[in-house]
C-alpha cells in the first residue's frame, strides 16, 4: 500500500491525493486501531510482504498525524491539503497563461456552479478542492455500491479533463509565480 502511494504521488498527483484520502478514511472505518488494521487490511494476500512493514510504519504515521491535527472524524492530513492548494497556485497561473487550460477549465463552469448552488456544506476554498472532493465522493459511492446520477458523472468529466492538464503540468515541474 505504501508503494503504490510512492508510485501514485511518482505518476499521477491527483491520485496520489485520491489515495490519501482513502487511507484516511481506511484508519477511520478501523477506529486507528493498527492491530485490526493489520489483521484485516495487512493480513491479505494481495498485500506483498516486503511492504508490509513498510505500510504499517507509514499507516502508524498517518495515524499519529491525524490524531495531532485532531481529525479522527473528518477532514484531511494538512500536509496533503498543502499539496491541494499547492495545485489550485498552479491551477490560478495557468489559468492566466495557458490557452488550452482554460478551453478546458471553462467546460468546467456549468457543473462547478451548479455544485456550488446546491451544497448544503461548508464551500471549499477553491475549484481545484471542489473537483477532487467530487472525484473522491464518486470512488466511495462506487465502492458503496450506489448509483451515481448522470449530472455528477458529467462534472466529474469536465473536473477530470482539468485535472489532467494540471496533473501534467505539476508532474512537468511547472511552478506558479508567486507574487
Amino acid at each position: 500500500m505504501k508503494s503504490i502511494a510512492d508510485k501514485k504521488k511518482k505518476e499521477n498527483i491527483i491520485e496520489y491525493i485520491l489515495y490519501l484520502y482513502r487511507m484516511e478514511d481506511l484508519l477511520r472505518a478501523y477506529q486507528f486501531d493498527m492491530k485490526e488494521v493489520n489483521e484485516y487490511v495487512l493480513g491479505h494476500k494481495n498485500v506483498q510482504t516486503e511492504d508490509k512493514e513498510e505500510t504499517k510504519l507509514w499507516l502508524s504515521g498517518m495515524i499519529q498525524e491525524m490524531e495531532q491535527e485532531g481529525i479522527q472524524e473528518k477532514g484531511h492530513l494538512q500536509k496533503t491539503q498543502k499539496l491541494v492548494d499547492h495545485l489550485a497556485k498552479i491551477h490560478w497561473q495557468l489559468l492566466k497563461e495557458e490557452t488550452e487550460y482554460i478551453a478546458v477549465y471553462r467546460k468546467t463552469q456549468p457543473h462547478l456552479l451548479q455544485l456550488i448552488a446546491e451544497s448544503q456544506e461548508d464551500v471549499p476554498e477553491h475549484e481545484i478542492q471542489i473537483f477532487i472532493n467530487t472525484l473522491y465522493g464518486i470512488l466511495l459511492s462506487k465502492l458503496n455500491g450506489h448509483e451515481i446520477p448522470e449530472d455528477i458523472m458529467n462534472a466529474a468529466s469536465s473536473f477530470g479533463d482539468t485535472l489532467a492538464l494540471l496533473n501534467h503540468a505539476y508532474m512537468s515541474g511547472y511552478e506558479a509565480k508567486t507574487e
